[in-house]
């Protein structure tokens, strides 16, 4: 495919007050002619995003936290942004990631949306079914891949003005963190491919979100019969997805 008819514009998402993470992220070996921007990360839910507590303990098993609340609202207003622009894709990165520029130069002058590719993540926090689309992919050994289920992480990923407004269409309604609605392939239809090996990692340092998250929380009584109902359907729409979609590889 020809190179340098598409735009590209990178975002990083960071909090304005995160200044020792910014200092990290500028000194990741960024050449010269890759240009970029931070994004002012957001602390609340913003305007359009409509949250409410008990469908997200029906949905996800406990309510979501300011600092889930507030990062779905930067991804979602990334992906509003992208419609709105000239730009044909996005490279949107968080702050606590080491890039491989070597990789990314080449992989952010294809045409993703061109190929199809609406969504290609570069990097995710859970192993998950996979099967392999392409070998050689941008670079020799490293490969394109179809992921099933949930992976997690915001981390890094590309999107095009298709993927952004699919996404738009099934995410205005919060209920889950923002990484699980979009590993959701089987609600919305964008594949969820990803590159492997990664070509960007996490740094080992603590979320800004938190770790209370990860807590037991005891449902309501008033909610059970409809978190298990949830859960139900949630489990019968994935497997259903997967039988059809995937034969998977290791």
């Amino acid at each position: 495919m020809a190179r340098g008819s598409v735009q590209t514009k990178i975002f990083v998402v960071s909090m304005r007050s995160a200044a020792q993470r910014r200092y990290d992220f500028v000194g990741s070996s960024i050449p010269k002619s890759i240009n970029w921007d931070f994004f002012d990360a957001h602390e609340n839910l913003h305007a359009g995003l409509d949250y409410d507590e008990d469908k997200a303990i029906i949905a996800k098993g406990r309510p979501l936290k300011a600092g889930e609340l507030g990062c779905y609202s930067s991804h979602h207003a990334l992906w509003q942004r992208l419609t709105e622009d000239d730009a044909d894709q996005y490279l949107i990165l968080e702050d606590d990631v080491l890039p491989d520029w070597s990789f990314i130069k080449p992989f952010i002058a294809e045409d993703h949306g061109e190929a199809g590719r609406d969504y290609v993540r570069l990097y995710y926090k859970k192993p998950a079914p996979a099967r392999i689309l392409q070998k050689d992919f941008i670079c020799r050994t490293t490969r394109l891949i179809e992921l099933s289920g949930y992976c997690f992480g915001t981390q890094a990923y590309l999107l095009t003005k298709n993927g952004a407004r699919r996404f738009l269409d099934h995410t205005s309604v919060v209920n889950r963190p923002i990484d699980d609605q979009m590993d959701r392939s089987w609600i919305h239809g964008v594949r969820n491919l990803s590159v492997f090996p990664f070509p960007v990692l996490e740094r080992a340092i603590p979320s800004e979100i938190g770790t209370d998250r990860f807590e037991t929380y005891p449902i309501p009584e008033r909610l059970k019969l409809r978190r298990f109902v949830s859960r139900q359907r949630e489990r019968a729409g994935y497997q259903i997805f997967g039988r059809r979609r995937f034969r998977f590889q290791l």
